[in-house]
């Protein structure tokens, strides 16, 4: 049932879909997707006309995406495996990571994450990745009471969901944590528990390893409208090519 409320909850966020969009236009052909959990992105992509392949460990996700793509044409092909460690035999126009992926991963992972989108990428194409600034999370408290933060109905039941969301801060991590409530009609009520550690990297960091691996940044933003990066910026947007 969690792959349909996640849905629910995640598929209301729509301002950073012109971005992927505007890159996908700029870029055509092929888009390879990685984390692409239960298709927010990919979706809008696909029905946009673009070859999408969506990869993701969570088999249930892509179980859900599978069974609500519909009529797209062509529709989205899906893989299942780690975004750390794929091997497929195909190389892509545009490569996206968002949804704040890539700032869950520790170090060798994270750089064995950017080896793949190298190898994966055609020559010229294009990387691009989104990530929540460090900086700006460094300034909040060290920790925050739950709160609710969103209301929706169930897509199956018809029930109403509570979601809270509270977290905690070092000057290493940043975990958040939300808890998903089905209110059921007998007074019960259904938990799901979610948790997401994002590494407190400088800017800096994240762009020296994506030299490292051999690709050139040619872009950094602090929002999904292309502004520039700065401090207190929401975001830290990379694209990058090879």
């Amino acid at each position: 049932m969690f792959p349909q409320l996640f849905h629910a909850h995640h598929n209301r966020y729509l301002e950073d879909l012109p971005f992927w969009l505007g890159l996908a236009a700029q870029t055509g052909e092929s888009i390879l997707e990685l984390g692409c959990g239960t298709g927010r992105v990919l979706i809008p992509l696909a029905q946009a006309g673009y070859h999408t392949i969506g990869l993701d460990h969570s088999v249930s996700m892509l179980n859900f995406l599978q069974a609500n793509i519909g009529q797209i044409k062509p529709a989205p092909w899906l893989i299942a495996a780690d975004i750390s460690e794929y091997h497929l035999a195909v190389q892509y126009s545009l490569i996206i990571l968002p949804c704040n992926t890539l700032s869950t991963l520790q170090g060798k992972q994270r750089m064995a994450c950017l080896r793949c989108v190298v190898k994966h990428l055609k020559p010229g194409g294009v990387f691009a990745v989104s990530m929540p600034n460090s900086e700006t999370l460094l300034n909040l408290p060290a920790r925050s009471e739950a709160e609710v933060e969103d209301e929706f109905t169930h897509p199956q039941t018809g029930n109403p969901v509570q979601v809270s969301s509270s977290w905690r801060r070092t000057k290493a991590t940043f975990k958040m944590t939300w808890i998903y409530d089905h209110l059921l009609p007998d007074g019960r009520v259904q938990r799901f528990t979610v948790e997401n550690t994002q590494q407190m990297l400088p800017a800096d960091t994240y762009m020296e390893e994506i030299r490292r691996v051999g690709m050139k940044v040619t872009g950094v933003y602090g929002d999904f409208d292309r502004s520039a990066y700065r401090a207190d910026s929401p975001q830290l947007l990379c694209v990058a090519t090879i």
